[in-house]
């Protein structure tokens, strides 16, 4: 049977596969493995029921799946604070800021908004290792918690989650906003209400896109997945920059002044170069995936900072800055965690430090993404093969050391399986896209020829 948690929670068509059913079982067993209650100078607090900070973003099916949740936590003897509709971000900072024991976020991120998910999150606002996830699937067969009378949990309207929040982005700034001009795209998603309220608070003038959600028109043709509308509305207005969010708001793109997109290794790029000027960049290290672009590797060995490379997924990126106690990582796809103010991916966040620092140098962000060369970057997805067979297939291990020769330092490749399903990634990248397309595409032929079901 395969393994209900994703990379990222547990994420599906609502009523489809992610059930009323399924979201009450799932907060029961999390109840069970991650509501241990709070312990105060080293004794378990006294009659102190655990704690859970719950949140959605706008979509029509959070209301009931965020019901469920609610539900299964309370029945198993945990007090709910329901946040509403914020960002995933925000959520993991008030599990931190509330001392709660556990968080709960109902969101699908960007997919569209026929999906859901859920993703939990442990005290400290920190997302769940494997194998907590493993235990919590593992007791969705067991019995559960099923307390009486007064020792039933509560819920209760959080009431000032989000102001919260705000006074909590702000209070990380470098620098403040005046006299830069953004355009905010919220994807009508849980960006709507923060982001363009603390842009304002930060001194930046703000125009706005995207911030109409009606919970069906979440990520529709808007957000960090179609930069089209902001690109557009950018040039429109005159803008110094544009800041995409996903549905959740974990995720940062940006547009420059001219409509060009600023993808997450930019962003990446532009924090790491401003950090280490500033003395803030730990160890003068940047945590990125096999993902990011080579020219992201180059412009960071450039300036001394040292890459440190993980895994696709954000998780492997928070593992890699936990273990060695690092400031700054993140995914091209836009997910940028900043250590010392979030503990997972924050696209405000990210999208206040970058202007800041546009007010800061009074550069544009297109000079300060001028630090890094983006290499062409093709990537083939070869579908109905056996990816297990990868790494053992000789002639695809010499198709690549062929391949590598040929690109010599100027380009790099990379072949990986899907966790998920019948499929192998073929990503190159070179000087020029001609040659990474030639490339990419004689990989793909071999892997297919090889690995065929």
């Amino acid at each position: 049977m395969p393994r209900l948690f994703g990379t990222d929670g547990v994420r599906g068509l609502a009523n489809g596969v992610l059930t009323v059913d399924l979201a009450l079982n799932l907060a029961q067993a999390a109840a069970v493995v991650l509501g241990k209650g709070r312990v105060a100078d080293g004794r378990r607090a006294s009659g102190r029921r655990p704690v859970a900070v719950i949140a959605r973003d706008p979509r029509v099916s959070g209301e009931f799946i965020a019901a469920a949740v609610a539900a299964g936590l309370a029945s198993s003897g945990v007090d709910v604070y329901d946040a509403g509709v914020v960002p995933t971000p925000a959520l993991a900072y008030l599990v931190a800021d509330f001392k709660a024991d556990l968080g709960v976020m109902v969101s699908a991120s960007h997919n569209p908004a026929p999906d859901n998910g859920i993703k939990f999150f442990a005290a400290g606002g920190t997302k769940l290792p494997d194998e907590v996830e493993d235990r919590i699937e593992a007791m969705l067969d067991q019995p559960k918690l099923a307390p009486k009378g007064a020792d039933v949990g509560r819920i209760r309207r959080f009431s000032d989650a989000e102001d919260r929040y705000l006074v909590h982005l702000l209070s990380t700034l470098p620098h403040r906003l005046d006299g830069i001009h953004v355009v905010l795209d919220c994807a009508h998603g849980a960006a709507a209400g923060v982001s363009p309220q603390v842009f304002t608070d930060a001194g930046a003038k703000v125009t706005v896109i995207g911030a109409d959600p009606d919970g069906i028109n979440i990520n529709d043709g808007v957000g960090s997945t179609y930069l089209g509308p902001l690109s557009a509305a950018v040039i429109a207005h005159g803008a110094d920059i544009g800041i995409a969010h996903d549905g959740d708001a974990d995720r940062c793109l940006a547009v420059d002044a001219d409509g060009n997109t600023i993808d997450g290794d930019q962003i990446m790029a532009i924090l790491a170069l401003s950090m280490a000027e500033r003395g803030v960049l730990n160890d003068r290290a940047l945590v990125a995936t096999v993902m990011s672009n080579l020219g992201l590797r180059r412009a960071m060995a450039a300036n001394d900072i040292r890459m440190v490379e993980t895994a696709v997924g954000d998780r492997y990126v928070l593992e890699a800055l936990a273990a060695q106690s690092l400031s700054l990582g993140g995914e091209q796809s836009g997910h940028v965690i900043m250590t010392k103010f979030a503990t997972t991916g924050d696209g405000i966040l990210t999208g206040l430090h970058l202007a800041a620092e546009m007010a800061r140098t009074g550069r544009t962000i297109a000079q300060l993404a001028s630090a890094m060369t983006v290499y062409p970057q093709v990537l083939i997805n070869v579908r109905g093969v056996d990816h297990h067979a990868l790494k053992s297939d000789a002639m695809i291990a010499s198709a690549v050391s062929t391949a590598e020769e040929a690109l010599g330092d100027s380009g790099r490749v990379l072949l990986r399986p899907s966790g998920t399903e019948p499929m192998v990634r073929v990503m190159v990248e070179a000087e020029h896209q001609e040659l990474a397309e030639k490339i990419a595409g004689g990989l793909a032929a071999v892997v297919r020829e090889r690995l065929a079901l």
